[in-house]
């Protein structure tokens, strides 16, 4: 068995999904953690969404870039099927995203993610930090609240 994530002194990392654990974010999404940087702000993740799994109305303080592996993300711009790649640029705003099929992405995300109530108002803000809390098990991230 290989561990999950190796890393050099360098900066090299290597990480490896069948080894990571779930971390379940609501809303039927799940992310594995490939990465967390505390001095840049960038994160790495692999997400599953299930079938009717969404995330609640928010924007982008930062870049977001993703790949879609399987399924289809649909949302504001379009329909993001199996082989496309996405750029969200800084302070991209979206009502609504969600999947009607499993889908499957790598998500590469450049500082924070402001998610907002159904009223508009701030529910809470997403970042590396809030990220690697949750992964530590000292936070809990909700994507989708009923």
């Amino acid at each position: 068995m290989n561990a999950p994530i190796t890393t050099t002194p360098a900066g090299d990392l290597l990480a490896n999904i069948r080894e990571l654990e779930w971390l379940d974010v609501g809303g039927g999404t799940q992310f594995k953690v490939l990465r967390i940087c505390e001095k840049t702000g960038q994160w790495a993740l692999y997400v599953h969404m299930e079938p009717g799994a969404r995330f609640q109305a928010h924007r982008h303080e930062g870049t977001g870039q993703f790949f879609i592996l399987s399924g289809e993300l649909i949302y504001d711009v379009g329909t993001a099927p199996e082989g496309t790649y996405g750029f969200e640029p800084v302070f991209a705003e979206h009502s609504d995203a969600h999947c009607v099929v499993e889908t499957e992405m790598l998500f590469l995300g450049e500082g924070a993610v402001t998610y907002f109530t159904p009223e508009g108002e701030v529910d809470y803000v997403f970042n590396a930090m809030t990220l690697k809390a949750a992964q530590e098990g000292a936070a809990q991230i909700d994507l989708c609240p009923d």
